[in-house]
């Protein structure tokens, strides 16, 4: 069997039962191991950490995941990327897979690890270079946020339809990453009046699909992951957001594993903030 098409793709696939894997995998693996931090952890060697509960989930999810692709489509071929892959795995996966599972299995480690209740789990189902379907799951809240390719963006399963978003940046509020920022890149959201307010959830994922949802206008990242914003692109676009990194151009326009990120909520305040990140 070839899958040709998105369209087939997503008709082969249903959105709730992949939706049901994240659900459980929140409740069963992350939340115990979250209520009791007695989790192991160590440091990456970019400095962040990994802790079983990430390590675990993944584990999990791509043999579900894996077994729910024999079953779906069992004359077909899909890959895994995973952020607890090494790079060279990683790369593979994104060069030789036409098709391929990108799972963030914890977003928002540092969260976790700190008993801060900020983290999700995000999948995204790559297809020919674009996100197709999109989950981010919630645990903390029991939110579900996902998409597909013009299928819209549905909150545990309900459509959400766009409300009237604010059209001027200086009325936006929105998240930024500064940390994440060059110096030059942060002068010029340092300067008053350019935004009413903003946030760092210091989960990128759940920023996203806050996003999606209307809990904020604009995200700001100085370089994500493939695994940050792979479900996040869609989500937003489905939402009626427009997406670029700091030059302008689509994030998924190239084959890459990381990107900065401009986002907001409508095609008015995107362009108002590519004037700044350009400069």
């Amino acid at each position: 069997m070839v899958f040709d098409t998105k369209q087939t793709l997503i008709a082969a696939l249903n959105v709730h039962d992949i939706a049901t894997l994240l659900v459980q995998a929140g409740q069963q693996i992350l939340l115990p191991l979250f209520y009791r931090q007695d989790f192991t952890q160590q440091q990456k060697t970019d400095c962040s950490i990994v802790t079983e509960a990430d390590t675990r989930c993944q584990f999990v999810l791509q043999q579900q995941l894996q077994q729910y692709a024999l079953t779906a489509w069992p004359d077909g071929t899909i890959g895994f990327l995973g952020e607890e892959m090494s790079e060279d795995e990683q790369y593979a996966c994104l060069t030789c897979h036409e098709t391929f599972w990108c799972l963030d299995p914890l977003d928002g480690t540092g969260n976790f690890a700190a008993n801060t209740p900020l983290f999700t789990v995000s999948l995204a189902l790559i297809h020919r270079g674009s996100p197709i379907m999109a989950w981010i799951h919630d645990p903390c809240r029991n939110e579900t946020f996902m998409a597909t390719a013009g299928g819209g963006f549905c909150i545990n399963g309900c459509r959400w339809r766009s409300r009237r978003a604010v059209q001027k940046l200086t009325q936006a509020t929105g998240f930024i990453d500064f940390k994440r920022l060059s110096a030059s890149s942060i002068t010029p959201w340092i300067q008053p009046m350019v935004y009413r307010s903003q946030r760092n959830l210091g989960s990128c994922a759940l920023e996203w699909a806050w996003l999606a949802g209307g809990r904020g206008a604009f995200i700001v990242h100085g370089k994500q992951k493939l695994w940050d914003y792979a479900a996040g692109v869609l989500l937003c676009e489905e939402a009626g957001g427009s997406v670029s990194d700091f030059c302008g151009n689509h994030p998924f326009s190239t084959s890459r594993l990381h990107s900065s990120i401009a986002a907001a909520a409508n095609q008015s305040l995107h362009q108002q903030m590519l004037l700044l990140v350009r400069n």
